[in-house]
């Protein structure tokens, strides 16, 4: 069999959650694809800064300045059509009728409009739609992402797979990432934008910032509509222990994650949420939101609050601040959790659904 896979968005620089999954998910498909026997192919919009697989597979690199996907992309699999085509974080050319599955992370646009551009609205919603009815099957990072695609779209429930993702593999950590702060402190990760909660946050942080020696750590590029967040860092009673970081790398994000009190993350919604599962393995304790995904990710190793309520997300904070015992209890019960996440399984699990969509 002959696997076609979109790999344009796994040779991004900057890394998002979706961005990370398909460079992962191609990084452990393609092996297993290789020991079935099967050939794969990989698309590419530019060329990648090193191969994403030693194992044996053919690259295609088409690049294009506009509409790589509708015009190159789809001129390429016309020329040599496989028999089943992925793409794991993008959308499927408008002119291949070929058998194709694709993976849908979230529908976080119809949830939170106003965290989109107009523009953005209209064409995830209609990447979507497309993804959804051209898919042969269509895998779900959860099944509050499938819910959401039955509920808001009316995709048969039996259509849709939940595969979950998993973490990229460990880095190790090096002598620049080192924290420079004597201080204690909460992390969040993540972009800046109004579904991560990020204003409500600042807020609890300060209703609790006078009992604590705590700083605030914001680390994440900054998105649409972050404006309100950099201002409510700025103008702060105590934004001389708000500090927005910008995006950070993998080296750095494992060390501020192995020495933060606490993530908090009290997103009002999430396709997955990485950054939950990432703090789990750091061995640091979680306070995330009990919205979307997010129960379904954290499984009971993290203190689970109304991500609307501002006085819960103080108390929880200063519940973690303060309570030692808890936080050794959810940093037990997270290294349990990961657990029941592996990029294996999910390739594996993946491949098993390519083979079926391809008869």
């Amino acid at each position: 069999m002959q696997i076609g896979i979109d790999a344009s968005r796994a040779v991004t620089q900057q890394r998002t959650g979706t961005e990370a999954y398909a460079l992962q998910m191609i990084r452990h498909l393609v092996p297993l694809a290789h020991q079935k026997g099967h050939t794969v192919q990989l698309y590419f919009n530019q060329p990648p800064a090193r191969p994403l697989t030693d194992t044996p597979h053919h690259a295609i690199i088409m690049p294009f300045a506009r509409l790589w996907t509708h015009i190159r992309l789809a001129a390429a699999l016309h020329r040599n059509p496989p028999d089943i085509f992925f793409t794991p974080a993008h959308v499927i050319p408008l002119s291949y009728h070929g058998r194709a599955v694709a993976t849908i992370h979230d529908l976080g646009y119809e949830r939170f409009p106003a965290a989109h551009t107009r523009q953005q609205v209209a064409y995830l919603k209609w990447s979507t739609r497309h993804n959804a009815t051209r898919s042969h099957t269509i895998l779900a990072d959860s099944h509050a992402t499938k819910n959401d695609l039955y509920a808001l779209y009316g995709i048969q429930s039996d259509k849709i797979k939940v595969v979950y993702p998993a973490l990229a593999p460990q880095v190790a950590q090096k002598p620049e990432t080192t924290i420079k702060t004597n201080m204690p402190y909460f992390l969040y990760i993540g972009t800046l934008q109004p579904r991560k909660n990020l204003v409500r946050l600042i807020a609890a942080f300060e209703q609790i910032a006078a009992m604590l020696p705590h700083q605030l750590i914001l680390a994440g590029k900054k998105g649409w509509q972050s404006d309100a967040i950099v201002e409510a860092a700025a103008h702060s009673p105590f934004r001389d222990r708000i500090r927005l970081l910008g995006f950070v790398s993998d080296e750095r994000k494992a060390t501020l994650l192995q020495h933060a009190t606490a993530l908090v993350f009290p997103s009002l919604y999430e396709g997955f949420g990485f950054p939950v599962l990432e703090a789990q393995r750091a061995g640091t304790a979680v306070l995330t939101a009990n919205n979307s995904s997010l129960p379904e990710v954290a499984g009971d190793a993290a203190l689970m609050v109304n991500a609307h309520d501002q006085d819960a997300i103080a108390g929880g904070m200063l519940q973690l601040a303060l309570n030692g015992r808890l936080r050794e209890h959810l940093i037990t019960r997270g290294r349990k959790n990961i657990e029941r996440f592996s990029w294996q399984q999910s390739a594996a699990h993946t491949l098993t659904l390519l083979e079926e969509a391809a008869q």
